[in-house]
């Protein structure tokens, strides 16, 4: 209900646990003491200019949406249709609230990101905030948001660590070539075997040059990079080839798997 007390939202923001998004509702900060400060909020300064003003009659999807902070901006720039999807029922429970009280009409479901295909829809914006590096398996879910989620807008972030450069890559190197391994600005993803930050979900980090080269990689054109953890990027065609897994048909038609029996 809109326009409950302060003293109520701060008893159910207190009941429904720790918050990892502060939000500011109605005065009620959710995590205060967060230790990125406000979090999310400060990440979405450095590159809120990079999507577009005016979403109205855009329809978006929210991939890991945690307490919806990314959703309600969505819906603030006159979003149609907003559907967040997390798979964790606590976040979930935080993110409807949330949109209660703000009075924003966006639909939460609790859904994987291997699952994807089951909405049977694109979106004309997708955010994909803060997920890849919990995941154990990245680059198919890169893959399966490309080929069954995206209709147009991309917006990547995951966790970096190591170089922000960006090297110049050759499409290919011979055998006995390894130099370009240790250059700082050759992708690399970094395996997290046990917890990184307390966290036994924090699986990998990738540098800059990793994420945009796994982007392209899933046949996304990255057009703007605003923040170094960022990647806006436009859907232009299917991945490459050298697939291992079953993410796709391959190109000769012989592979009976599809996107959505990959897991």
């Amino acid at each position: 209900m809109v326009g409950m007390s302060r003293e109520t939202i701060k008893a159910r923001v207190e009941a429904l646990g720790q918050w990892f998004h502060n939000l500011d509702l109605d005065g009620v900060a959710t995590a205060p003491d967060h230790f990125l400060h406000d979090y999310p909020n400060v990440k979405w300064r450095r590159f809120e200019h990079a999507i577009p003003a005016d979403l109205t009659g855009k329809s978006v999807l929210d991939i890991g949406c945690n307490a919806g902070f990314y959703s309600l901006e969505m819906k603030r720039r006159g979003a149609g249709r907003v559907l967040g999807i997390d798979f964790d029922d606590r976040y979930l429970e935080q993110a409807r609230f949330a949109a209660e009280v703000k009075g924003a009409d966006i639909e939460f479901r609790k859904l994987s990101v291997y699952d994807v295909a089951s909405l049977g829809e694109r979106f004309d914006v997708v955010l994909f905030m803060g997920v890849l590096y919990h995941l154990r398996h990245p680059l198919l879910a890169l893959d399966l948001i490309h080929d069954h989620v995206v209709g147009d807008l991309l917006v990547y972030q995951s966790m970096q660590r190591g170089s922000d450069a960006i090297a110049p890559v050759r499409e290919d190197y011979g055998f006995f070539e390894d130099k370009h391994f240790d250059d700082p600005g050759y992708p690399k993803m970094h395996f997290i075997e046990g917890r990184y930050s307390g966290d036994p979900t924090n699986w990998w980090a990738p540098n800059a040059a990793c994420s945009a080269a796994m982007l392209r990689s899933a046949g996304f054109e990255i057009v703007d990079h605003p923040e170094s953890e960022i990647f806006v990027c436009r859907r232009v065609g299917g991945a490459g080839d050298g697939a291992v897994y079953p993410a796709r048909p391959k190109p000769n038609g012989k592979n009976g798997h599809s996107n959505g029996d990959a897991r």
